[in-house]
């Protein structure tokens, strides 16, 4: 079954947690207990109605602040798909949470609260939804209940953030009005809006195509481990294992391995659940070779007419992660797929200023949520592509020497 990974994301109070607890309930994915210890809680706070915005925020702040503050992860099945759910949290202070939770979703929710329109949080949201490569944004405009579910209000927020989406790269952009208190257009179609002709939420991301969200054009095979059984039944077998980041693999494709630049032929393709004829993005599987290569981690498997770019001077989009910004000349692990290895900051560029997309060619102090474009020198070659070809090869983290925290998240830009 199909697997779709989406994240939320909005300003304070706009309804994520409410809008995710109601998806989970209306689509019958909630266990009695625990909407027993919500109805619980809600009657404790005092509340007529069951706070469904409980099911997610599982920290205490969380609760009694009524704010989501760390990411939080939520999986749900329908007949026609699997879904994991990211709910981030929408203060300015949390955004490095928000690029975490979205990392790896094929699709944004982006909520606005139908009183208010677009704000500040929306365009940031946005943005480092853009800044991801998200291929897929669906604006649910919320709380229609508190504007008597009025057509010229949600046709006024379509408006404006279509204009603000024109300097976005992203081409696959829907609108949904709902009320996530009241479900209405959630998981069912709602009487009181007889103006919407389009789906519900829950059909649209039950429907929505992401077959091709995945590169299937430039083949690229991260190697993560060796697999030598040593076993009687399978004493001579060397599988090369890991997840295909890109393309398309076949048995009897000739490959070249980087960097060595050693060539041969796929031998056989084999999954957990058996050998196949070919692999593409996201599988995991083992490779086995024709010829007996020195290959080991971190080494990538490509096609020979098809290869990376290999460079040790790397421009980088990052958001900064940490507190403490970065020093000058401070050393720093760069995990990028399934090699690590060490670079230090050369120069920051930029600045972005996310809520008037303009860049800051002055102010380079980077700080904790700032997002910036650097440039790194690594100690070795790394093997990549542009983040907006490859999120999987375009992707990078940063990490402390000295403390081993992760420092920064980064996408490479061309």
């Amino acid at each position: 079954m199909e697997l779709l990974r989406f994240t939320t994301a909005g300003s304070v109070d706009d309804g994520k947690s409410t809008l995710i607890g109601r998806l989970l309930y209306d689509s019958k994915s909630i266990f009695e207990d625990q909407m027993a210890a919500v109805k619980e809680s809600s009657e404790r706070k005092g509340l007529d109605h069951a706070d469904l915005s409980l099911l997610t925020d599982g920290l205490r702040a969380e609760r009694e602040q009524g704010i989501t503050i760390d990411v939080a992860y939520r999986y749900f099945a329908t007949p026609k798909r699997k879904f994991i759910i990211a709910d981030t949290p929408g203060h300015i202070q949390y955004t490095r949470n928000m690029v975490t939770g979205a990392s790896t979703a094929n699709l944004a929710l982006i909520l606005v609260d139908a009183r208010k329109g677009i704000v500040d949080q929306t365009c940031r949201h946005s943005y480092i939804a853009s800044l991801l490569q998200i291929p897929h944004l669906i604006v649910c405009i919320n709380k229609m209940d508190l504007v008597g579910y009025d057509e010229q209000v949600f046709n006024n927020i379509v408006e404006q953030y279509t204009e603000f989406a024109s300097k976005l790269n992203v081409n696959d952009i829907r609108y949904i009005p709902i009320s996530a208190l009241n479900g209405d257009n959630v998981v069912n179609r709602s009487a009181n809006t007889p103006w919407y002709q389009g789906a519900t939420l829950l059909n649209t991301l039950e429907t929505i195509h992401i077959g091709s969200d995945y590169n299937h054009i430039d083949p690229r095979f991260a190697v993560q481990t060796i697999i030598r059984p040593h076993t009687n039944e399978y004493h001579d077998y060397r599988g090369y294992a890991g997840r295909v980041a890109g393309g398309i693999f076949r048995t009897g494709d000739k490959v070249t391995i980087l960097p060595s630049g050693l060539t041969s032929s796929i031998k056989s393709i084999v999954t957990f659940d058996g050998p196949v004829n070919a692999a593409f993005a996201p599988m995991s599987v083992s490779i086995t070779l024709v010829d007996e290569i020195d290959i080991s981690r971190g080494d990538m498997i490509v096609k020979e007419n098809n290869q990376p770019n290999v460079s040790q001077d790397i421009d980088v989009m990052i958001c900064w992660l940490n507190a403490k910004g970065p020093r000058t000349g401070a050393k720093y692990y760069v995990r990028h797929t399934t090699k690590e290895v060490k670079a230090v900051i050369k120069e920051v560029v930029y600045k972005m200023d996310i809520n008037s997309l303009q860049r800051k060619e002055e102010d380079k102090e980077i700080k904790m949520n700032d997002i910036a474009r650097i440039r790194l020198r690594t100690t070795q070659p790394l093997l990549f592509d542009a983040y907006r070809k490859n999120r999987t090869t375009g992707s990078l983290i940063l990490v402390d020497e000295a403390t081993n925290e992760t420092v920064a998240a980064g996408m490479i830009v061309d």
